[in-house]
């Protein structure tokens, strides 16, 4: 595929404006260090809290200048699709063996999706290669993270799940005999092909011999003949030893300048290394990531899989570095993964970019972070479990695209992109959008994505980069773009039409959606029970053994007390089925008499599901509110049209001071279905103990303690808890459990966890010149965010409206003062309107004291925050009264669950 020209997709999220690889391919760069100086030169940063007086004087002058006009729109026409392989005929690349162990009890359906859930990266290797760099400015050193000789170190350093498949350049029984054949990564199958193709063109990807499920008559786009596309747009690729992280060969590398850059193929040091030694120089800060003129050999996609692949409670490895096929589960959930950190490990502990981006906790993802509502909202990554039972809405007015054979007559092309439009791919294979009540999943931490499962399982493709340059990323806030009338100011709406005519990747996705969702209700997504799991772990030592349902609430009881499993239910139905069953009253009868572990004779699998999905407002739940303040899914943002009108209905909560209209401030009730093999708790994973991996690499150590006392002051010495190392063991997911559990009930014990920047970030305003000599600051200054300071405060800071409101201060001070009176009160207005002027006098007297200034008026961060939480294992006090005995029983009973 060719170079991407279109340059309106501007670098952001608090980053260093710099050339990035997509752009800078364009040069001709040489290998000068006068070019690379000219090219990597850096401007002014802007993030958070950090506007400068320079900036606010340019704002100043924008204002006095009129309109200048809106920036160019961008080239409208879709990527071309990719080329077929021009190479010779090869043979269909097949997987390890033990990969296709798992499809022995799945129908062909269910085995395509399994294949496409674990593979398919649907395109985004430019994406994790290029745009993503250039668009949020955040730099993947993907070396560091997936380099083969630190294979057993890479659970316990990033959370990464080890493909079984993949071996260890020189290793015993290893095609690859040295690092040097592989670009120092683990060889996999598929690579024999792969590597042929390192620096040329005509790659036939694995994906092209794809075996499809038959097509499914009953579908109307399949009725008379199969009309999939091309399942080379899945984008397999091969494994890169890390499952669900998948590597093609860069037709743009250059093995000779690699070389001659690094020493060795598989030497990365001069690739990922820093521009200058020389730490007077500002290059010394720069990562030669970010130099295009060097292409790394490979391009770098991940697929669904690499965050929900992971251990089987059921039968966890011995060896958590060392899984075999069958220690693995497709749909579990990752609890350990650092997806956060993978995605920005190129960048340093310093910069500003990785204290903000990078300090989820292992198991969750700030899926915003990339499509920045400028919430601070990490979230779990969610385990897939009997979803046949799960809560369906009814009636929910949903606005969306619908399969049709043909047009209605009158309507087609001429009406795309209205309220109703009518669209046809080619003939027999037409969408027709309108609005209707339909029956759907609620899904995500709020139900956000409420017009269809389907279509939720999309959008995860379009999150992690998938059609990103065709549709996606200039629908993005440019957290840069200070002024309302230019493009990507605030987020626009994904326009789901558009997106499915302009990637060819969208629709080899759509058309394999149901696959998808039939592996995702297989057998290999049902219920893990603690019982199997202990029978299994007797079996390796007594094949014959047995571990009956007695047996296994005999030991319970031995630890909980006599009766406790039978007093637990009773617990149960008294204090949280009303939330956590998934069968009403109404329907099943009095939870007082319910069995909850009762089987459906229909699909096999426990009839109730443990969580009846409601929508519960957040001050009800009193949990870190962040998450549910959560805004894509409104009108007019991002994930507009994966939202349904119902949910966008939904009042504010009017407890919360934070905006919470258009459908936000809520949480679902989630399953409590195996709940003992997923702790920590809650949407964050805050609640229980913190996990760690203790790597034997110390600089992939990213543990940093968000323990506070009650004044939100952090704890030192001996005062902080110690985290728990990582342990997907029976015995390990039990212990987390049971400690996870004592939090939950006993509030008044937590810990307050606030998460804080764990080094100094130092940051220069202003451009530096090079006098031939020395660098030398010209204009600005320099600042300092300590360490220890809020990182969910700078996330949540609306750095826009801020400056906004700094300039209408000089400008036209008696509009704000009324603006603020209104939204704020006239008493708060007043205080706000007071500081805001009290901050301008000073930061245009001396920039420097800017942090200073704001950190005297906390009030200001409060006013001008999406949310102001910072406590993030609070709330959810249920069951905080019950005796001690009855707390121990519902642990007792929910772990048979």
């Amino acid at each position: 595929m060719p170079e991407r020209t279109d340059h309106s997709v501007e670098a952001s999220h608090y980053s260093r404006i710099h050339l990035t690889r997509v752009q800078r391919s364009h040069c001709d760069l040489r290998d000068s260090k006068r070019d690379r100086r000219r090219t990597m030169e850096r401007g002014v940063v802007i993030g958070g809290v950090l506007i400068s007086a320079s900036f606010l004087f340019a704002v100043l002058l924008n204002n006095c200048a009129g309109d200048k006009g809106p920036l160019p729109e961008a080239d409208a026409q879709p990527a071309p699709p990719p080329t077929q392989a021009t190479a010779p005929a090869q043979s269909p690349v097949l997987d390890n063996p033990g990969f296709y162990l798992g499809e022995a009890t799945l129908n062909p359906s269910e085995r395509a999706g399994r294949e496409i859930w674990y593979k398919s990266t649907a395109g985004n290797s430019r994406f994790h290669t290029y745009t993503f760099q250039q668009r949020v400015g955040v730099l993947i050193d993907w070396y560091r993270v997936l380099r083969s000789d630190e294979r057993s170190d890479r659970f316990a350093a990033w959370g990464i799940i080890n493909d079984p498949g993949c071996c260890v350049p020189g290793s015993q029984d290893c095609p690859a005999k040295s690092p040097d054949d592989t670009y120092g990564f683990d060889w996999c199958p598929g690579d024999e092909q792969l590597l042929q193709f390192v620096g040329r063109e005509g790659y036939r990807d694995p994906a092209c011999d794809f075996k499809d499920a038959p097509a499914d008559t009953n579908d109307v786009h399949n009725r008379t003949k199969d009309q999939r596309q091309s399942s080379c747009d899945l984008a397999f690729g091969t494994s890169t030893g890390a499952l669900g992280i998948r590597k093609f060969p860069n037709p743009r590398f250059n093995r000779e300048r690699w070389l001659a850059l690094n020493g060795t193929a598989a030497n990365w040091s001069g690739y990922n290394g820093k521009l200058s030694n020389d730490k007077a120089n500002s290059d010394s800060h720069v990562s030669r990531l970010a130099d295009g003129s060097v292409e790394p050999p490979f391009l770098i996609g991940i697929s669904c899989g690499s965050c929900h692949i992971a251990f089987d409670p059921l039968n966890p490895p011995a060896d958590p570095a060392h899984p075999q096929w069958a220690n693995l589960k497709g749909a579990v959930g990752n609890q350990y993964t650092r997806i956060s950190e993978i995605l920005s490990s190129g960048m340093t502990p310093s910069d500003i970019e990785f204290q903000v981006f990078s300090h989820a906790r292992p198991g969750t993802s700030d899926t915003s972070a990339v499509p920045t509502d400028q919430i601070n909202n990490p979230g779990t990554i969610n385990a897939i479990i009997n979803i046949h039972q799960r809560p369906t809405f009814q009636d929910e007015v949903v606005d969306k695209w619908r399969k049709v054979e043909a047009c209605p007559a009158g309507e087609g092309q001429a009406k795309q992109g209205g309220t109703e439009a009518c669209w046809c791919e080619h003939e027999g294979k037409c969408w027709q959008r309108g609005t209707r009540t339909e029956t759907v999943h609620h899904i995500l931490k709020g139900g956000e994505d409420s017009i269809g499962a389907l279509e939720a399982i999309q959008r995860v493709y379009f999150n992690i980069g998938s059609c990103a340059e065709q549709c996606w990323v200039n629908h993005l806030t440019d957290l840069r773009q200070i002024d309302p009338q230019q493009r990507n100011f605030g987020q626009t709406p994904f326009d789901i039409g558009q997106c499915r005519r302009d990637c060819p990747n969208f629709r080899a996705i759509e058309d394999r959606l149901q696959d998808i969702m039939n592996f995702l209700t297989s057998s290999e997504t049902h219920a893990t029970d603690l019982q199997v799991a202990r029978e299994n772990e007797l079996k390796k030592s007594n094949p014959r053994g047995t571990y009956t349902r007695q047996s296994f609430i005999a030991d319970l009881e031995r630890e909980f007390g006599a009766g406790s499993v039978a007093r637990g239910r009773e617990v149960f139905a008294g204090n949280c089925a009303r939330c956590h069953s998934s069968i009403a009253e109404k329907d099943g009868g009095p939870f007082a008499n319910r069995d909850f572990a009762a089987i459906d004779a229909k699909t096999g699998l426990r009839a109730d599901w443990l969580g009846n999905d409601q929508a519960t407002p957040v001050s009800g739940v009193g949990t870190f509110r962040c998450r549910a303040l959560h805004t894509n899914h409104m009108k007019d943002h991002v994930w507009q049209e994966y939202g349904s009108e119902t949910l966008r209905s939904r009042p504010a909560d009017t407890a919360v001071k934070e905006a919470s209209d258009g459908g936000r401030g809520y949480y679902r009730n989630i399953s409590l279905l195996s709940l003992w093999a997923h702790a920590p708790f809650l949407h964050n994973n805050a609640l229980g103990p913190e996990l760690c991996g203790k790597p034997a690499n110390a600089a992939n150590d990213f543990y940093r303690s968000p323990f506070a006392d009650a004044q939100g002051k952090a704890l030192a010495g001996d005062a902080v808890p110690a985290c728990w190392k990582f342990d997907p063991s029976v015995k390990g997911r039990f212990d987390l459990y049971k400690a996870s559990m004592n939090d939950l009930l006993n509030p008044d014990q937590r810990v307050p966890k606030i998460t804080r920047f764990s080094d100094d970030v130092p940051i220069a305003f202003g451009p530096r010149l090079w006098d031939g000599k020395e660098e030398r600051q010209v204009v600005g200054f320099s600042v300092t965010i300590p360490a220890g300071a809020t990182a969910g405060a700078l996330g949540n800071f609306q750095h826009k409206r801020f400056a906004d409101d700094l300039v209408l201060s000089a400008l036209r001070p008696d509009e704000l003062h009324a603006q603020l009176n209104k939204s704020l009160g006239e008493k708060d207005g007043g205080t706000v309107f007071k500081a805001l002027n009290e901050v301008r006098t000073e930061i245009m007297r001396d920039p420097s004291t800017m942090i200073d200034e704001i950190r005297k008026r906390p009030f200001l961060l409060g006013a001008y925050s999406s949310c102001t939480a910072t406590v993030e294992n609070e709330g959810h006090r249920f069951g905080e009264g019950l005796s001690a005995q009855d707390k121990k029983a519902l642990t007792a009973f929910l772990a048979t669950m």
